[in-house]
């Protein structure tokens, strides 16, 4: 087992591939953050106030421009 990796309900083809790489993956909706290792958005939610009220302290990927392969390394070195 890699990690739990909580996925933006938008990534979901990302969430099938993260599955086949060993991670488990939970809908970032339908999750309350509790052991959970990163996060995956896709970054359309940008934050345009600056708002900086962080729900929890584990990593964020933001998907954009990224491919599969990146954001996995990029777990990787997580």
């Amino acid at each position: 087992m890699q990690g739990i990796i909580a996925v933006e309900k938008t990534l979901s083809a990302l969430a099938d591939i993260l599955e086949t790489k060993g991670y488990e993956t939970v809908d970032l909706s339908d999750s309350n953050l509790v052991g959970i290792d990163a996060i995956i958005v896709s970054g359309t939610d940008i934050n345009l106030l600056n708002i900086q009220d962080p729900l929890t302290d584990v990593p964020v990927i933001n998907a954009t421009g990224k491919t599969f392969n990146e954001i996995i390394d990029e777990l990787g070195r997580m």
